[in-house]
């Protein structure tokens, strides 16, 4: 299927619109970009009811199409959501600008001065699926970041996207937004994706947040560099020497808490030397949280031992799956490596947990687990820009080029090297 002439060009004009604007957004000072967030938060406050409306709309579609009860939760907002976008542009304007730190220095012998100087990347796209509050954080972010940013969100959320980007707008310009900073695809057109992320020239680089076929296709398609987060099959590990009531804890929050989140534990690796004490707690804990259980050869085994009929045998393919739901994947291991060596096959890089009493254990697993968040008797949940302190976050990369692991402001920035000299030449 091609692309129409018409929005072929309507995408080429706002790339055009919004690579001028980056232009712009250079010369804005750290208060300049203060003021003018701080609008965008009240202008969101006082508008939180239209929002609410237009997310009803939502998911009232939503609830038509039977949406999954995941994307239902990811998609719905209430004032408490709303009330989180307003704060998460407010702790955006207490951080730190990123935007010409000096990342570098040095100093030739013939007297040169060579900075290294962070600088806005320009014009970034976000695809994304579901979740409305994307509208606001990735906005917010780009923009004290310094760069222009176009969003594209789901056909599904285009209601909830659409008031809440009007709502940013309509604050932000009242205090000087530059036209064309945070543009807004009011298109459901499947072609409008395409057209973006062949922006060449226009746009210098995409963020996708969604499930695996969204950023395939995405990747597949693109011109323009990528930023990929394909999906979160995050484990946890309990060893030999773990303290099992935490490792309880950990588990029941790391699975339950919020299922359909990308850092929820999808994959329960427990060491055989525990695993029938460990299991004969966390089956009924798992079956009151209505969790289904797959298990490996081993892990039936024990769970029939203990007379818990519901864990089914896994298929070789649940291994590789982000549920995004309250089925959770267990294996019982032989030891640490051997758990290593799971989740080096079927991991995904993004969040891996041991709970583990022993120092060496913990320090043999983060020297072996190749993921962009490595956690030390803690919940993956954690695994999130707010929880680290970086304000809201764009997303979560697991590559490993340019950004790894969560993006706040400084993994929006790139750089330039800036010299100084009195006249030398070589």
């Amino acid at each position: 299927m091609s692309t129409s002439p018409d929005l072929k060009q309507k995408m080429l004009a706002i790339g055009e619109k919004a690579k001028a604007a980056a232009r712009k957004l250079t010369l804005l000072t750290t208060a300049d970009k203060n003021r003018i967030l701080q609008q965008m938060a009240e202008s969101l406050a006082a508008s939180a009811q239209l929002v609410l409306d237009a997310n009803a709309l939502d998911m009232n579609e939503a609830r038509k199409a039977d949406l999954s009860a995941s994307l239902l939760d990811r998609l719905e907002l209430d004032q408490n959501r709303i009330n989180a976008m307003v704060q998460g542009i407010k702790d955006v304007i207490a951080l730190d600008d990123p935007v010409g730190r000096k990342l570098g220095n040095f100093q030739h012998k013939n007297g040169l001065i060579i900075d290294r100087m962070a600088v806005p990347i320009g014009v970034i796209g976000i695809i994304y699926e579901s979740r409305p509050n994307v509208t606001a954080d990735a906005a917010v972010l780009c923009f004290k970041a310094g760069n222009a940013v176009i969003l594209r969100g789901g056909k599904e959320a285009q209601h909830s996207n659409r008031a809440i980007a009007e709502a940013l707008l309509k604050g932000g310009e009242k205090a000087g937004l530059v036209k064309g900073a945070i543009e807004l695809i009011d298109t459901a057109d499947r072609e409008a994706v395409r057209e973006l992320v062949q922006l060449t020239g226009k746009v210098d680089l995409i963020i996708p947040r969604g499930g695996e076929s969204l950023i395939k296709a995405v990747t597949e398609m693109a011109h323009v560099p990528v930023i990929k987060h394909y999906k979160g099959v995050c484990h946890t590990y309990v060893d030999a020497s773990a303290d099992l009531d935490m490792a309880l804890s950990i588990c029941e929050n790391a699975k339950c808490q919020r299922p359909g989140v990308c850092n929820a534990m999808e994959t329960l690796l427990i060491h055989q030397g525990v695993a029938t004490d460990f299991m004969e707690r966390l089956l009924p804990l798992m079956k009151e949280n209505g969790v289904e259980l797959r298990g490996n050869t081993r892990a039936c085994e024990i769970a029939t031992s203990l007379s818990f009929r519901q864990m089914k045998p896994a298929d070789e393919s649940d291994w590789d799956r982000e549920y995004l739901d309250l089925i959770l994947s267990v294996a019982v291991v032989e030891d640490l490596d051997a758990a290593a060596e799971h989740i080096a096959k079927h991991g995904s890089q993004h969040s891996d947990a041991i709970i583990a009493d022993s120092t060496t254990a913990q320090a043999r697993f983060v020297q072996q687990v190749d993921a962009s968040a490595v956690y030390i008797n803690a919940s993956t949940r954690f695994t999130d820009g707010g929880e680290f302190g970086m304000g809201a976050e764009i997303g979560i990369s697991t590559d490993k080029l340019h950004a790894r692991g969560p993006m706040g402001l400084n993994e929006l920035n790139t750089y330039k090297y800036v010299i100084r000299g009195e006249g030398q030449i070589r």
